[in-house]
């Protein structure tokens, strides 16, 4: 076992900054659902991996819950993943 030594005010420094993130942490707003994040069209294609026309069939066709601004299209990241989760195949 090695043990490392570090001056006191170094210490304090470290559990300073731990205490700032733990902090920053707690005061975001987890129930905000503009905190969470979305995803555009090229996005969702990569992290797919599938083509755009097949994700525009998927919207058609009901299959994937999205929002729609000016044109341009939105998916939370939550819905996607529990799209994939209710879809999962596990029979290996």
């Amino acid at each position: 076992m090695e043990v490392i030594t570090i001056e006191a005010k170094v210490f304090k420094e470290i559990i300073d900054e731990i205490k700032g993130i733990k902090d920053l942490l707690k005061s975001k707003d987890l129930d905000n659902p503009l905190s969470e994040r979305w995803l555009i069209n090229e996005d969702l294609c990569k992290t797919l991996k599938i083509s755009k026309r097949l994700l525009q069939s998927y919207r058609d066709r009901k299959l994937i819950p999205f929002s729609q601004i000016n044109g341009k299209i939105f998916y939370k990241a939550s819905d996607v993943n529990d799209w994939l989760n209710k879809h999962y195949n596990n029979s290996i």
